[in-house]
């Protein structure tokens, strides 16, 4: 095992997949091609697509839910939707969550809550969407949005004993109900979402400096050629329902455990996909992480050795959409106040060179062996 695997944790600790979010951000998928014409109609000016979403219309748009708001209201660590806290009158403050147009169809968000519901049905911890008039999905003005319950929390300590074992008993509970059907609108992970549809975005942009261009493109067809091939050698992963952007910024510990919220990228995909994400340091500790996931996930499900292939190829995914989400939603001017570097060139030379490294560990023996 090199040094440079030995320094490697999570996805992207460095450069711009380590910029992960307290909560809210989304990163798995940079977008969706035809949502817009199948039912999740954009404003006019898509760059800035919540220019009209002041306090007074996110206000109008919970007096008209019915929700009797109070006039208090904050802003929630939010990129990709728009995402509030609002008092009520005599009542809990609720959480609304603003799409963002164009890239969800109505019938990809309705998806999403009913997985959601399906979930909290079977009493797993998750953040499911309020039914207000019959439904879960309204519109006020320009803008498609839903009501939340608000989810008292901690940030996790996964490091407390039992913590990895509970979170593993939790997540294999959730695929076990994603397990029943597959998703028929939403997408699903494989083709140009691994990484191909990014690099073609990357590409375009005028974000990436002239002088590393090449280089980028030189390294990220070699690393989603490593992609594509991991994927094939070992045989298609069976794809259920998943969370699909499972990591620490995802998850509120309470008393009985993690409660799962932003279920805005969920996806068709391999069970790893969900799981991953929760390794992090040198081989040793990633090592003893799994194994106390794994003693929870066991109890109410399996993984075969093939999808523990993947850690490695679905890192290199995440890295490759990550800069393709920023770059793709630099217009909207929230991106460039929360990711004031990704205008730098140095940090551009640092993602290519993270890359490089990347690419070198498709090449390396699995970090995890056996089956599940």
């Amino acid at each position: 095992m090199n040094a440079k695997k030995r320094a490697r944790g999570a996805a992207g600790e460095r450069g711009i997949a380590g910029q992960q979010r307290a909560a809210h951000v989304s990163t798995a998928l940079p977008g969706a091609s035809g949502a817009a014409a199948a039912g999740g109609a954009a404003p006019a000016n898509v760059s800035t697509p919540f220019a009209s979403l002041t306090p007074d219309a996110v206000l109008d748009a919970t007096e008209a839910l019915g929700l009797a708001p109070d006039g208090r209201l904050f802003a929630l660590n939010s990129y990709e939707n728009r995402v509030y806290r609002v008092g009520r009158v005599d009542a809990e403050p609720v959480v609304l969550k603003f799409y963002r147009a164009g890239r969800w169809s109505d019938q990809q968000i309705l998806e999403e809550h009913a997985f959601a519901a399906e979930l909290a049905a079977q009493e797993i911890p998750v953040a499911a969407p309020l039914v207000l008039a019959g439904t879960t999905l309204h519109r006020h003005r320009d803008f498609r949005l839903a009501a939340f319950p608000l989810c008292a929390g901690t940030a996790p300590e996964l490091d407390q004993p039992g913590a990895r074992e509970l979170l593993g008993r939790t997540l294999a509970r959730i695929h076990a109900v994603g397990a029943r059907r597959p998703f028929q609108y939403r997408p699903s992970l494989e083709g140009a979402l691994l990484g191909a549809r990014a690099r073609a975005s990357m590409l375009r942009s005028a974000l990436m400096p002239e002088h590393m261009r090449h280089q980028y493109a030189t390294v990220s067809a070699t690393l989603v050629s490593g992609i594509e091939a991991a994927f094939a050698q070992h045989g298609a992963p069976t794809h259920i329902r998943l969370h699909g952007d499972c990591h620490l910024g995802n998850i509120l510990w309470q008393p009985r455990g993690p409660l799962l919220v932003d279920l805005d990228d969920c996806i068709n995909g391999p069970r790893i996909q969900d799981l991953w994400m929760f390794l992090s340091g040198n081989p040793d500790e990633q090592q003893g992480q799994w194994a106390e996931i794994a003693e929870g996930y066991k109890q109410f499900g399996s993984i075969e050795f093939r999808e523990l292939r993947l850690v490695e190829p679905l890192r290199a995914v995440r890295m490759l959409n990550h800069a393709a989400w920023v770059a793709e939603r630099w217009t909207d001017p929230a991106f460039p106040r929360a990711f004031p570097w990704a205008a730098e060139a140095r940090f551009w030379e640092g993602y290519v060179g993270d890359l490089m490294q990347q690419s070198q560990a498709l090449e390396e023996p699995p970090l995890l062996a056996g089956n599940l």
